[in-house]
């Protein structure tokens, strides 16, 4: 019997950001087999074909044929982002692609008894480079705070993917 080949090692990626290693343990601890930045699509080309600008999802899961995108940056710093998947959306449309936003991941979080790991999982805080400042704090008088939305909705999870 050789133990080698029933015994499967996965080595860890290197992630970009730590959200992404917290989605992959949750990925893991359900059994729901994944694949890291597997492939980069070509989507921006000079007149002569040349490559110029491309997009690799962050994950993407055989089992379901779907590539997940996961943006844990404000909301208003993910225009480059969402660009970027409507191209890849034009030019392959059989892809299924995902993309989770800063909120969506934050209910994950909730969801899995993980929230208070959010505020290092998210943002700045969480990339692999030094950070540039901290978010501004909580405005006074906002008692429900973002966990509060996060908690009222997983929106990833209901809508279906696109493709």
């Amino acid at each position: 019997m050789d133990l080698d080949a029933d015994l499967e090692i996965r080595l860890a990626p290197a992630f970009a950001h730590a959200s992404e290693a917290e989605l992959a343990r949750i990925l893991d601890f359900y059994a729901v087999a994944w694949e890291y930045e597997p492939q980069t699509f070509p989507i921006l080309f000079d007149r002569s074909g040349t490559v110029l600008e491309s997009f690799s999802p962050d994950f993407y899961l055989p089992e379901l044929d779907l590539y997940v995108e996961l943006t844990t940056l404000k909301q208003r710093l993910v225009r480059k982002k969402n660009r970027k998947l409507r191209r890849l959306r034009e030019l392959y449309p059989a892809i299924r692609i995902k993309l989770l936003y800063a909120r969506d991941f934050r209910a994950l979080l909730f969801k899995y008894g993980k929230l208070s790991l959010a505020d290092t999982l998210t943002g700045a805080d969480g990339q692999t480079t030094p950070p540039k400042a901290r978010p501004p704090a909580p405005r006074r008088g906002d008692a429900a705070g973002p966990d509060a939305a996060a908690r009222r909705r997983c929106s990833w999870a209901r809508r279906p993917a696109s493709g």
